[in-house]
């Protein structure tokens, strides 16, 4: 049971990860008019988004292979997301121009990735504890 669910979430984050790097660079580079269509988007959390992306893609990899280190990956991966939004807080709090749909973004991808650290950790960091 233990392989099957660290390939499908594998996959998942896969996935993830793709539509991830394809947003934010898009966003980044002003590709197939995305940028528009984000409104105010906030330059350091799309570049934390796209970096997520890359680390999403190496975690794929360690859950794929039952790593150790997948685990400790996506708890940086998580720590990044959740500095970026405390930025984008304070961004907004002093006048910054963002979209009220970046805070709920970032809250949801901070949820789905602390969801994958758990995976990793309870199928592959703390069955290698015990």
């Amino acid at each position: 049971m233990k392989p099957i669910i660290l390939k499908v979430a594998a996959v998942i984050i896969t996935l993830f990860a793709l539509i991830t790097l394809f947003m934010s660079t898009s966003v980044i580079f002003d590709l197939f008019g995305i940028r528009e269509k984000e409104g105010n988007y906030v330059l350091f959390v799309v570049i934390s988004n796209f970096i997520a992306g890359f680390m999403y893609l190496f975690a794929a990899y360690g859950l794929f292979t039952e790593k150790k280190w997948s685990t400790r990956l996506l708890l940086v991966t998580t720590t990044i997301l959740i500095v970026s939004l405390i930025g984008l807080l304070i961004h907004a709090n002093t006048g910054g121009i963002y979209e009220q749909k970046t805070i709920k973004a970032m809250l949801s991808r901070i949820a789905i990735t602390g969801a994958f650290a758990g995976i990793s950790w309870f199928f592959i960091t703390k069955k290698r504890l015990a």
